[in-house]
């Protein structure tokens, strides 16, 4: 079969990946570069973590992702996850429960005190008396490294055929793409992986469920009389803070990253990745009370970075437009953590053959159609 993929992010590549690990034909169209270091998923880590307190089957799925990026550092030859865990702070009475939740998953899991988890990360401040549970099948993804694996890989093989600097304007019918210089690309079937631009090609009442966020993070060099201790600290999902503060620790010669949830806001468009200075500001305060000893002077670096959500409900948006057209609008760092689950499933959906489950109801669950046609969105004049 021949497979049309919209995007180049995690999903549109691991998707193709698995399409051509599984003989078909893929043609890969993006607006920009291959991988495009504008696109969500292009930064320099992610945190893969499996503890969702509210959903265990999600929980089960992100210790099998934790596998799945394993073995897809053996398929591709290349090194792009640090298998460093991960820990959260969470309210005393639901320490038991975490730890019950990821054993029964498969993953390892012990509760830090307060006296053991300051000892252990003195170069931290939590907040007094805070508690976290240290889980082992967790760690970072090397999000630009993996991206860029995915295009050498691709390259490799002549079943795939990358398309730069070519953008998608509107779906055509079945399973054929317009580009902007008016040509058509056709294919067995499409799926569209267009991240935080996806509305531009979605129907409006799509598109209008979806709202956009911005997020703002910085990078900072830490101390080399804390190195030691920053090598060793895992990716901390939350610091227990009022603000949602969490980090990625420096891991394989990249930086400290730092942000919070309080460094995130709905916008109404796309705009460029520059922090402003209050964002940026905000979070160097926002650190200031959980690092001992920080200043602005760490700092490296700054991106802002952009994701869709639905505004009725959680998880990734999964949806058949049209004959043979699919849709997957992810819907912030969720989906990256899961992408080598994902991007299975939409393979075997796209390829005519059984869905691989991933365990997320968002995406094993019936696919509802969703009435398209013909339609062309403009995209923000600022892109």
């Amino acid at each position: 079969m021949r497979i049309v993929i919209v995007g180049s992010g995690v999903i549109a590549l691991l998707t193709a990946v698995s399409c051509v690990s599984d003989g078909h034909e893929v043609v890969l169209i993006e607006q920009a570069d291959i991988p495009f270091p504008g696109a969500a998923s292009f930064d320099r880590h992610r945190t893969v973590r499996a503890l969702h307190l509210d959903d265990p089957a999600a929980t089960a799925a992100a210790v099998r992702a934790h596998y799945r990026w394993i073995d897809l550092q053996r398929q591709m030859s290349a090194a792009f996850y640090e298998p460093i865990g991960a820990l959260t702070v969470l309210p005393a009475e639901d320490l038991p429960a975490a730890c019950a939740m990821l054993t029964e998953a498969g993953s390892r899991a012990r509760v830090l005190y307060p006296d053991e988890l300051a000892s252990h990360h003195s170069h931290l401040r939590f907040p007094v008396g805070a508690s976290a549970v240290l889980e082992s099948h967790a760690g970072v993804v090397l999000a630009d490294r993996l991206l860029v694996s995915c295009v050498e890989w691709l390259g490799r093989h002549p079943q795939a055929e990358l398309r730069p600097h070519r953008r998608a304007v509107s779906v055509e019918g079945a399973a054929a793409i317009r580009l902007a210089d008016g040509e058509m690309i056709r294919g067995d079937a499409v799926l569209l992986a267009t991240g935080p631009w996806s509305r531009a090609l979605l129907p409006p009442d799509l598109a209008g469920a979806l709202v956009l966020h911005r997020q703002s993070l910085v990078y900072c060099d830490v101390p080399a009389a804390d190195a030691a201790a920053w090598l060793a600290t895992p990716a901390i999902v939350s610091l227990g803070t009022e603000g949602g503060a969490w980090l990625v620790p420096p891991v394989a010669g990249t930086p400290l990253k730092l942000s919070a949830a309080s460094a995130c806001r709905v916008v109404p468009e796309i705009g460029d990745n520059t922090t402003p200075s209050c964002w940026r500001d905000h979070l160097v305060d926002a650190f200031t009370e959980v690092i001992p000893g920080f200043d602005a002077g760490w700092l490296v670096g700054a991106r802002d970075c952009y994701y869709l959500s639905r505004a009725a409900a959680r998880g990734p948006v999964l949806a058949v437009l049209c004959d043979r057209v699919m849709s997957f609008a992810a819907c912030g760092g969720s989906a990256f953590k899961f992408a080598p689950l994902i991007a299975q499933s939409l393979a075997g959906r796209l390829t005519g053959g059984d869905p691989a489950p991933t365990g997320l109801r968002s995406i094993d669950g019936e696919v509802v159609p969703v009435s398209s046609g013909t339609h062309t969105r403009r995209r923000p004049t600022d892109l």
